[in-house]
């Protein structure tokens, strides 16, 4: 979303500044030029606001599902629109209203400021939700019991380093990733034509528990996780519904070779080729540089890096910090030894 508001924002940055140099020239001097300056302001708020509403609504029905990336028709053919209605309510008013000098300069004026109050202000957010701090809303159960449904939490997102903008690096990291550190990252495969865990994953964030950083080796067996030869036996935020029912292993898994197992694994495409099966027998892999294995709390509920490969740090977004809402479940979320 702070794509979209970085862009809202220049666009109304542009529009402030064209207007007052269309004031200081007098060329909005006819009622039919000030009345089509303002229905382009108004096509342009209602296109923006309805890209916002959009896109916050299908965020809270999926843990924030097109985070950055190119305009889906979602989003796009609504918030035309509005902006084909707002514009034609526009010039309506302008040509009602622009007869008179003293009623046309009241309303340009009056745009003008509006916006330069939203290119300010979403410059101003869209920066800090790149580089500080963002809000997030949790639709599902993959990471409980540590985070339900319905918790709301802010992120940090220059712990890791401040991003740089359309590069995927990062600049003066406080420190480095952690195993324990639940982040959240965008889906670590941008094909919009890959179906992962079931449907279509490109352009989701995702938020998950890292369990292995570079150069660690990751396995599964029997549900239990090993992390370089060793079980993880000290799990406190660990879930496992299922019992002691697990799934088996799956026999194409066998079949490949542990050269074979990795690739597949490490191109985000291990899932397609066993059918998605390997929830509880998994690996062993490693943990490619600039990567990191990912896990949700909730182990038999969960879409994580045992289905779609490791999470390349370019794809990293931060680093949760605080829940916020509700307030009985207020607190800052600590990051465990993982060994």
């Amino acid at each position: 979303m702070e794509e979209r508001l970085f862009f809202i924002g220049l666009a109304m940055g542009a529009y402030t500044w064209i207007s007052y140099r269309f004031r200081e020239r007098k060329t909005l001097n006819t009622p039919l030029k000030a009345a089509l300056w303002h229905a382009l302001f108004c096509a342009m708020a209602a296109f923006s606001v309805t890209i916002v509403v959009v896109l916050s609504m299908e965020t809270r029905s999926s843990f924030i599902p097109v985070g950055s990336g190119d305009l889906g028709s979602s989003e796009l053919v609504p918030a035309f629109i509005m902006a084909l209605a707002a514009a034609v309510v526009g010039l309506w008013r302008g040509r009602s209203e622009a007869a008179k000098p003293t009623r046309r300069e009241y309303f340009l004026g009056e745009d003008s400021e509006w916006s330069e109050t939203v290119f300010s202000a979403v410059i101003l957010a869209s920066v800090l939700m790149y580089f500080v701090i963002q809000a997030f809303k949790i639709p599902s159960g993959s990471m409980e019991n540590t985070l339900l449904i319905g918790d709301h939490l802010f992120v940090n997102k220059f712990i890791y380093g401040l991003r740089v903008p359309f590069s995927g690096k990062r600049v003066l990291p406080l420190r480095p990733v952690e195993r324990g550190d639940i982040v959240v990252f965008e889906f670590p495969d941008s094909d919009s034509r890959d179906l992962h865990c079931g449907a279509v994953q490109a352009g989701k964030d995702f938020i998950k528990r890292v369990i292995g950083i570079p150069g660690d080796r990751v396995q599964v067996s029997a549900g239990h996780v090993f992390l370089n030869g060793k079980e993880l036996v000290d799990e406190p935020y660990a879930q496992y519904l299922d019992g002691p029912n697990r799934q088996p292993e799956s026999v194409v898994a066998t079949q490949l070779t542990p050269q074979q197992y990795q690739t597949l694994w490490q191109t985000h495409q291990l899932d397609h080729t066993l059918q998605e099966i390997e929830r509880d027998y998994f690996g062993p892999v490693t943990v490619p540089p600039d990567s990191y294995f990912a896990m949700g709390d909730n182990r038999d509920r969960s879409c994580d890096s045992r289905y779609w490969g490791p999470v390349e740090r370019r794809y990293l977004k931060g680093r949760a910090w605080f829940i916020y809402w509700p307030p009985s479940r207020m607190r800052l979320l600590k990051t465990p030894v993982v060994q």
